[in-house]
């Protein structure tokens, strides 16, 4: 069965979210369905978009799992973002949460450090 994956995240500013979005992003393919959502290919058949909706915005809670968690969080640093926290659990496993402008939770998560 074949499943695409749509995480959304209600925001109360299209364009203030966008910008940050798509710094967060870099050169990750976007495009704009209608006047009130944009969407993000974060690999094949999963994406991340925005809605305005401004009476649900700081809520959400995502997460996505990314092959090289260094080279991901050091482009984003790159780019002008900084976690609000980064931990690493007892299994290794390493996470990284960023808060947008309007507080919605985008955690990275990677294998432990010298794996993939």
């Amino acid at each position: 069965m074949k499943v695409d994956l749509f995480a959304g995240v209600a925001v109360s500013d299209l364009q203030r979210a966008v910008a940050w979005f798509d710094t967060f992003f870099g050169d990750a393919e976007s495009f704009e369905p209608n006047d009130t959502e944009r969407v993000w290919t974060v690999a094949e058949h999963r994406y991340l978009y925005v809605e305005l909706q401004p009476e649900h915005a700081g809520h959400a809670m995502v997460t996505l799992f990314v092959e090289d968690f260094d080279e991901f969080t050091d482009a984003v640093a790159h780019r002008g973002i900084h976690p609000q926290t980064q931990e690493t659990y007892d299994n290794g496993v390493r996470k990284a949460v960023y808060r947008d402008p309007d507080g919605n939770e985008v955690g990275v998560g990677g294998a432990p450090a010298g794996r993939s």
